[in-house]
């Protein structure tokens, strides 16, 4: 088949829809098809991808990591995709992306299809917080339920999040589909130099987050299970990997709570390289966003052998179990805290844990996952007529 997707996100900018892509892309193109891309432009662009069109974006007010296509230059494209003779049209995201996926797909009498990325009645209120949350969380189900309703297809990363789409009144049955995780690429890593680098000495022990650095990722609450761990063990140190609007305003909170010898914050790192060494240097995995439709940093983590402490909440329910490389907690700092010193005080706790997260993380299998996509793709260019609106 010949697919194009279409996101308003992609690498350079390091978040799970980028990542979800990257991954798609490379085992389908090893299953035979061929994968094109529409993509914004970043300045930090230094390669041209096979068969990725990079389109001028200019930036997004509030959230200088992001970058917004422009409607008119995707669709500048339209002749130069009807000559790929594309099977499908796949949207990755709900801005540009969308509108401008769905029409590429009605002027080549395309089905359309899109993955369910992002919970947006939970992120909304984050941003807009003079408008009432009930009222914002409608309209984020509302603009999502007249989205969902346009395409012929929808992929979900978790059932939990499929039966939301129900809820909204989405009448298109979901297929759920997560994103697997590449066990290799994650089983070496230069922890010791990475360290190094950053000046933290092997005495600390480090609890990493990798997140997309938001309001919406809970990474606040980090702080308090921070404060009451150094209680017991004082050489813990929380290292924040990523980058978002809410970094200033959580450093100065660190400030003012007196971790600032505590907590690292260390920015985007490269997938490929530094970011792999970042999970070999620590000792324990610790996250607490409410509002995953997955959570891949949590098999990431895994696969790295690293041992897990993290809430289970929408997506993450369905990426963790107790005691299979990760202890689950409530979220409160009492539990958060007692959970984090049970596996850091245990050496034989955290060995058991760190063997079990790399076996469970080697069940998300990238290759069965993009044939059960691939089987989708089939079922919805082959077994349906494109929808096409007047």
């Amino acid at each position: 088949m010949r697919i194009l997707m279409i996101s308003d996100v992609y690498v350079p900018r390091v978040n799970g829809v980028s990542t979800s892509i990257q991954t798609f892309r490379k085992e389908l193109e090893d299953l035979g098809h061929e994968v094109y891309l529409i993509a914004p432009h970043y300045e930090q662009c230094l390669e041209q991808e096979h068969r990725l069109f990079r389109v001028e974006s200019r930036g997004v007010p509030g959230d200088p990591e992001d970058r917004m296509m422009k409607y008119g230059k995707v669709l500048g494209l339209i002749p130069t995709i009807e000559k790929l003779d594309i099977d499908l049209v796949h949207i990755q995201t709900p801005f540009v992306a969308h509108y401008a996926g769905m029409k590429i797909a009605r002027a080549l009498f395309l089905p359309v299809i899109a993955t369910y990325h992002t919970l947006f009645e939970e992120y909304l209120y984050h941003y807009i917080p003079w408008l009432p949350k009930m009222f914002l969380r409608w309209c984020a189900r509302q603009f999502s339920l007249k989205q969902c309703q346009q395409l012929d297809g929808i992929i979900t990363p978790s059932s939990i999040i499929a039966g939301l789409l129900g809820e909204y009144g989405v009448t298109t049955q979901p297929v759920t589909i997560p994103t697997g995780i590449e066990l290799a690429k994650f089983a070496e890593g230069d922890g010791e130099n990475f360290r190094e680098r950053l000046m933290i000495s092997t005495e600390k022990r480090i609890l990493l987050n990798v997140s997309r650095v938001a309001f919406e990722k809970n990474i606040d609450s980090l702080f308090e299970m921070l404060r009451m761990t150094l209680i017991k063990i004082p050489e813990a140190h929380l290292v924040i990997a990523g980058e978002g609007p809410a970094k200033v305003s959580l450093m100065q909170q660190v400030k003012e709570m007196g971790l600032s010898d505590h907590v690292t914050f260390v920015g985007y790192l490269d997938r490929n390289s530094e970011l792999i060494d970042c999970y070999h240097a620590a000792d324990l995995f610790v996250f607490s966003s409410l509002t995953e439709t997955q959570g891949l940093v949590l098999l990431e983590a895994m696969a790295s052998g690293i041992p897990v402490v993290s809430v289970a909440a929408m997506g993450t329910k369905e990426v963790l179990r107790n005691d299979l490389g990760a202890k689950i907690t409530d979220g409160t700092a009492d539990d958060f805290s007692a959970k984090v010193i049970e596996v850091l005080d245990n050496k034989s706790l955290h060995t058991n844990l760190s063997q079990a997260a790399i076996a469970y993380a080697a069940e998300w299998d990238p290759r069965k996952l993009a044939i059960k996509m691939e089987s989708y793709y089939y079922k919805v260019a082959l077994g349906q007529p494109p929808r096409v609106t007047p």
